[in-house]
């Protein structure tokens, strides 16, 4: 059964379109709090990006996500991707891997199941 702390959440799940990453990260956003400014903000931030550098937000496959009525709508594990500016494209070429960030957990991936 989920816990009340569950209910007050949404977790869509994101990533950066680009040609060599297609893998989606999990962002939680509190519902209370749940607009595409913050959505932005937390993504960014989870992929390690420059919200400057969005220039749309897509949910997928094929619908754009343009203000916080959008974002109300989205589902838990919902499939957002963020697209960038062409000009940002050399910061793309460098994406931190999990390793490189601090939320990787180095014993949780030497764990077997």
């Amino acid at each position: 059964m989920a816990g009340p702390q569950q209910d007050m959440r949404e977790k869509p799940v994101v990533r950066i379109q680009s040609h060599k990453e297609n893998d989606f990260i999990e962002v939680e956003l509190n519902r209370q709090e749940l607009s595409y400014q913050n959505l932005l903000k937390v993504s960014c931030y989870e992929l390690g990006i420059n919200p400057e550098q969005v220039e749309k937000v897509r949910k997928l496959p094929n619908t754009l996500l343009r203000k916080d009525k959008d974002i109300l709508r989205l589902q838990d594990l919902q499939e957002v991707e963020l697209i960038l500016m062409k000009n940002s494209s050399e910061l793309t070429a460098y994406t931190p891997s999990l390793l490189e960030k601090p939320c990787y957990n180095s014993n949780a991936a030497k764990m077997m199941y």
